[in-house]
């Protein structure tokens, strides 16, 4: 009963946690506006990166990727092994759909990679290159972000042979990971899904910039 307890506690911390959406918060802090009646209407790195450029889409994938981190650590704190499990993956899950924000969330990458920090940093570094060039070379996230989610189990399996917390945990993480992306996965499949600009995002970034100038003056 006890053990179970400690699973339920990681479980629920790990949520609320995952819960807090980063983009809500810096987009009101950073543009006041709320991120999801813009772009895609979603909470994450690419939506924000697109509405309002560089700064607040850092930001945000930082928060986002923070919450799985604290939310693995601590999960391992309370409940071990297992613990960091599904503390890492309540995250994503409370990330996805958040209690404090209506349940409209975004779509777990960015916290997938905070988990993957604390349960193995090996994993968390091949996953993240892997983004990282297949948005270099392609410009679109959402291709690089279902790559990285199937590739997940699959390296898992080589660094953790027969383990079946680390194992279970990755099909789940890229089974969300899919199941959120899905739509994007249907205009990939016909050809309209839209790339990052970045001489777009950087003109973005500097009305920003020059908004967040004119809202300091006029406080003055």
């Amino acid at each position: 009963m006890k053990t179970a307890l400690l699973y339920l506690a990681s479980s629920l911390v790990g949520y609320l946690l995952g819960s807090f959406s980063t983009g809500v918060v810096v987009a009101r802090l950073y543009g006041d506006v709320d991120i999801r009646n813009y772009g895609s209407g979603n909470v994450g790195m690419t939506n924000v990166m697109r509405t309002l450029g560089w700064v607040p889409s850092f930001l945000t994938l930082a928060g986002d990727a923070l919450k799985g981190l604290l939310a693995a650590w601590l999960g391992r704190l309370i409940a071990g092994e297992i613990g960091m499990h599904l503390g890492g993956l309540f995250a994503v899950v409370g990330h996805n759909w958040p209690v404090f924000f209506r349940f409209k969330g975004g779509k777990g990458m960015s916290t997938s990679l905070g988990y993957l920090i604390i349960s193995d940093l090996r994993i968390a570094l091949i996953e993240f290159t892997v983004q990282v060039t297949i948005v270099l070379a392609t410009g679109l996230m959402s291709l690089a972000s279902i790559i990285t989610a199937i590739l997940l189990p699959i390296i898992t399996i080589i660094f953790w042979p027969g383990s079946a917390p680390y194992i279970v945990t990755a099909v789940i993480l890229c089974a969300l990971a899919l199941y959120s992306h899905r739509e994007n996965i249907k205009r990939l499949l016909a050809g309209r899904e839209n790339k990052l600009n970045a001489n777009k995002i950087t003109e973005i970034s500097k009305k920003m910039v020059q908004k967040l100038k004119d809202r300091r003056n006029k406080t003055k």
